[in-house]
């Protein structure tokens, strides 16, 4: 039995969409297998990635690709692709732990619960199935807890903190207007090759070599997959720099513009942007006619956080009991104003008329087997403990706002994106980072 998980943190929206990811664990390996001394490969501010480490990351890798039918590059090749994402993700995680971003016990197990239910397994035979497959379930927790510290932290720093207003969406639908294919969507694939903050001309002309040679094998015929997983610094290189189906609305500008002129199974030339080099590939297209008419639910809530002062389980004894004083008619306003800590708490929780896709999964689903009136028991979301009461739900033709909204979400993914990547690197430019990998 395979167990299938969705890669996370490299398009995210608002929140955390869907917490499933790639075991990064621990293969068992044979027992006649001689076993070298570890040694120090990389040094990370004050913390050392080993060469077991890297072994078991790259190991996992290959896994992946097999998994997915890519061709492996050379493991030479792959080990300094994957070294350097480590050493992404581990400057990050330092920086989520000297600033209190900390994912307790109870928020794991929940996310673990959340994989289960994805491939409609019980946890007890996820646990079975990971360690039938040769994965350690311990390390595999730590890596989805790591996954979650990177999600939650980016929300925090980046994703918070990014605005869209009114005139940028009239900008875009105005600048959309008359073009051709604007309703298409396309299947893409992209590799970035990422230039350092305020780097030397000299550092720019090799960083425009790598992606021009990467270019070059793709187009010498060489797989984009592989090339992805051996060129690429972004994080879904494992993954053949897969993005998925997206609108025009929906990608950044310099991508848009090159798709546009390309055909299925074609590559654009090298792009330029504040990050680095790209190519960016259409593995397909079609058209969209998406239905303006669609199912609106008028809502509200009450939100209770946890942090280092507010554990999971005290979190969710409030909600218990707040809960418990709604069923025996406590006034749901009122309580919102008083103990909700989301920003609608002074308009006694209420949250407007929704549209699917404005809230993060795990709260839309309770939300949609509620009935009218009714109100939830305590749901986990990313933001924290939710209860939440439907008030109404209606039909509604969004052929004018569905467009503002998607016009918003594009941007506000693009916005968030471009800043995410910055932010990462500029925190990669900061930290010491002393290579080992050579030597022998």
């Amino acid at each position: 039995m395979k167990i299938f998980f969705a890669p996370t943190v490299a398009m995210v929206s608002l929140a955390l969409v869907a917490l499933c990811v790639m075991p990064h664990a621990i293969a068992q390996k044979p027992a006649n297998r001689i076993l070298l001394l570890d040694r120090i490969v990389t040094i990370v501010n004050d913390e050392v990635i080993t060469r077991r480490d890297l072994n078991e990351k790259v190991d996992v890798v290959l896994t992946q690709l097999r998994q997915q039918g890519t061709p492996p590059p050379a493991r030479e090749v792959l080990e300094k692709q994957v070294l350097e994402r480590m050493v992404y993700s581990r400057v990050q995680l330092q920086f989520a732990k000297e600033n209190g971003v900390r994912i307790d016990d109870a928020a794991l197990d929940a996310a673990i619960i959340r994989i289960a239910e994805s491939n409609k397994i019980s946890t007890a035979v996820l646990r079975q199935t990971l360690e039938k497959d040769g994965i350690n379930f311990a390390s595999f927790r730590n890596d989805v807890r790591d996954e979650i510290t990177l999600a939650r932290l980016r929300e925090r720093e980046v994703d918070s903190k990014t605005t869209i207003t009114e005139s940028e969406i009239d900008n875009l639908l105005s600048t959309l207007q008359g073009q051709e294919g604007k309703g298409d969507e396309y299947n893409i694939a992209h590799i970035l090759v990422r230039v350092p903050e305020q780097a030397s001309p000299e550092q720019l002309q090799q960083r425009r070599a790598r992606a021009e040679q990467a270019l070059a094998q793709i187009r010498g015929g060489a797989d984009f997959r592989q090339i992805a997983a051996s060129f690429s610094d972004a994080p879904d290189a494992v993954q053949g720099g897969a993005m998925g189906w997206r609108e025009l609305v929906q990608l950044p500008t310099i991508f848009a513009e090159a798709v546009k002129t390309l055909k299925a199974g074609e590559t654009s030339g090298v792009l330029r942007s504040s990050n680095g080099f790209h190519l960016v590939r259409v593995n397909d297209r079609r058209g969209l006619n998406a239905p303006m008419i669609v199912s609106q639910t008028r809502a509200r809530h009450i939100l209770i956080k946890t942090s280092e002062l507010v554990s999971e389980n005290e979190a969710k004894e409030r909600m218990i009991k707040l809960k418990e004083r709604l069923d025996n008619n406590a006034d749901f306003a009122e309580l919102a104003r008083l103990q909700s800590e989301d920003s609608s708490a002074s308009r006694g929780g209420e949250l407007g008329w929704l549209t699917p896709g404005d809230t993060v999964p795990e709260f839309e689903k309770a939300m949609d087997a509620l009935k009218p009136m009714q109100i939830s028991e305590p749901v986990r979301s990313p933001f924290g403990w939710h209860l939440i009461q439907v008030q109404e739900r209606r039909s509604q033709d969004m052929s004018g706002q569905q467009q503002r909204l998607q016009a918003r979400q594009a941007l506000r993914a693009q916005k968030s994106d471009e800043a995410y990547q910055e932010w990462v690197r500029q925190l990669r430019d900061k930290a010491f980072v002393e290579y080992r990998l050579e030597e022998r």
